[in-house]
């Protein structure tokens, strides 16, 4: 079985020590940029439907530049990631698939110190979307400002406890969303890779339904970033990157993430753990 709209986007996300946004959403030679005009392992190879970058800095609350013009032709964005340096930070370029194409609707999404980013889609969303809406806390729900599917995961998520326990509150999520697609008559429900931070850990998940997930790659090492600029030593050992594609050619210190598998990175170890989806009771 194949899902019904194949529009995708990419994202990225680093955790590690300072570096300028610029080392990896431009210069690699298949960087974010490159990718939003010819994404390799996409079935969409253009993603020019907006883009947004969240960095993390002096402050508990995460910066956010967010925009609805093709991440190639925004010099804002250019100016901005020469001159920002992060010790984590994620970035997206959307390929649209049912909702509009608007600021409101481009990632990352931000709640309080949380940052979300996700490729993939909910089959059948605009049938599903009330009853997963009023799923949501009532204290989070004005909070929502996009129509995306995407933000209504993220503000499920929330809902059901990413504070506290964040790979539980997403399987929860998840289980969730398959359950109201059964009740709805779904065949098919959820696809995903999901990159997630509160500032001190990067969360990536990837998972569908009916085992088709997006790629997604993890960096097993430094080295692998070091790839990316070998001729400027810039990347502390700790350095880490995930990723919808590898922004260079694949190598044996890039791996891919298995279907149904979550990874939490820390500046210090790395976790890496199945992801099952929960029923909500």
């Amino acid at each position: 079985m194949r899902w019904k709209n194949t529009s995708m986007c990419r994202w990225l996300a680093y955790l590690g020590n300072p570096i300028y946004l610029e080392e990896l959403i431009y210069k690699p030679k298949h960087s974010l940029i490159d990718q939003s005009l010819a994404a390799r392992t996409s079935e969409t190879t253009t993603n020019g439907d907006g883009f947004g970058v969240g960095w993390y800095g002096n402050r508990v609350t995460p910066g956010v530049y967010r925009n609805i013009q093709p991440a190639w032709n925004d010099n804002n964005l250019k100016d901005l990631a020469a001159q920002i340096a992060s010790p984590l930070f994620l970035a997206h370029v959307r390929a649209a698939t049912s909702t509009a194409v608007q600021q409101t609707n481009c990632h990352p999404f931000r709640y309080d110190k949380w940052l979300f980013v996700h490729n993939g889609v909910i089959d059948n969303f605009k049938h599903i979307k009330r009853d997963l809406a009023l799923a949501i806390a009532p204290d989070l729900y004005p909070f929502i400002e996009g129509s995306t599917d995407s933000e209504i995961m993220f503000y499920l998520a929330l809902t059901f406890g990413l504070a506290d326990d964040p790979v539980n509150a997403l399987e929860m999520m998840v289980g969730f969303i398959e359950q109201v697609s059964q009740d709805n008559g779904g065949t098919t429900s959820i696809q995903m890779t999901l990159g997630i931070s509160e500032g001190k850990r990067l969360i990536a998940v990837r998972y569908s339904t009916i085992g088709q997930s997006r790629t997604l790659y993890c960096s097993k090492n430094w080295r692998a970033c070091q790839e990316l600029n070998p001729e400027c030593d810039i990347f502390s050992e700790n350095a880490r990157l995930v990723v919808s594609e590898p922004l260079t050619d694949l190598t044996d210190d890039w791996e891919e993430v298995p279907e149904s598998t979550a990874i939490i990175i820390q500046s210090d170890h790395t976790v890496t753990q199945s992801f099952q989806p929960r029923s909500f009771q």
